[in-house]
This record gives structure tokens, C-alpha cells and sequence, in this order.
């Protein structure tokens, strides 16, 4: 599965076992609006989808990265880490991704707090 191009193509990175991530997955549903759900945990973004995910946050790959998961650790990441040494954690360790993340077109949000999918749908112009 590749990143959607279209605004009105939505994906929602997803981990059911988070309950931001189900609460954000709730929202969606509730909005009425079409979306796929990408469990990246057993579906992991590669290294040119975790590039193009930056562009489309507008945001570096260490902003979205969880620093308190334990294999953290593993890879010494700091603020001299290039993006490249984050994306490549990411791909080695997927639980190292932040969630949920909506994915809307050329654009996408991290949805701490989940409301911020509603956010991005609402921009997209994809409310009812």
C-alpha cells in the first residue's frame, strides 16, 4: 500500500492496540468519512514512505518517533542524528512510530490528541 495522493484518499496509520489510536479510528467513523486503516505494526512503512510521510507532516522524523519505547535505546538517536539514522530506526523498530497518524492527500497529522484527525478531514474538505 502506498501514501495516498488525493485529499480525499485518507489513511489512518493505526495501532489497535492504542487507545489514542482507536479513540482517533472512532472519530473517523463517526465523521461519516471514507478512510483505510493501515496497521503499521504488521504493514511497516518502508524508507520512501517514511520520507515522503515527513514531507507531508511538514515535520523531522524526530518530532513523530516514540523516545519512551523501550528499543529506543538501542539506536542512540539524538539531536545530531540525521533524518536518515531516524527513518532508518523507524524501519527497523515500526513501534518507534508515533500514532495514530492520518494521512489525507499531500498533507497529514500526528492525532495527539485524536481530535486532530477531525482537524485534518475538516481542512481536507471532506466533512459532510
Amino acid at each position: 500500500m502506498s501514501l495516498p495522493e488525493a485529499d480525499e484518499d485518507l489513511v489512518l496509520l493505526h495501532n489497535p492496540r492504542c487507545s489514542k489510536s482507536r479513540t482517533a479510528k472512532a472519530l473517523l467513523e463517526e465523521s461519516g468519512v471514507t478512510f483505510v486503516t493501515r496497521n503499521y505494526l504488521d504493514n511497516p512503512l518502508n524508507v520512501h514512505e517514511l520520507r515522503d510521510l515527513a514531507k507531508r507532516l511538514d515535520s523531522e522524523p524526530s518530532n513523530w518517533v516514540r523516545k519512551g519505547e523501550s528499543v529506543f535505546g538501542r539506536f542512540f538517536l539524538n539531536e545530531n542524528s540525521s533524518v536518515g539514522d531516524w527513518i532508518e530506526a523507524i524501519v527497523e523498530e515500526p513501534i518507534l512510530l508515533e500514532r495514530p497518524i492520518l494521512i489525507a492527500g499531500l498533507r497529514a497529522v500526528v492525532a495527539r490528541p485524536p481530535e486532530n484527525v477531525l482537524d485534518l478531514v475538516f481542512r481536507a474538505g471532506l466533512t459532510r
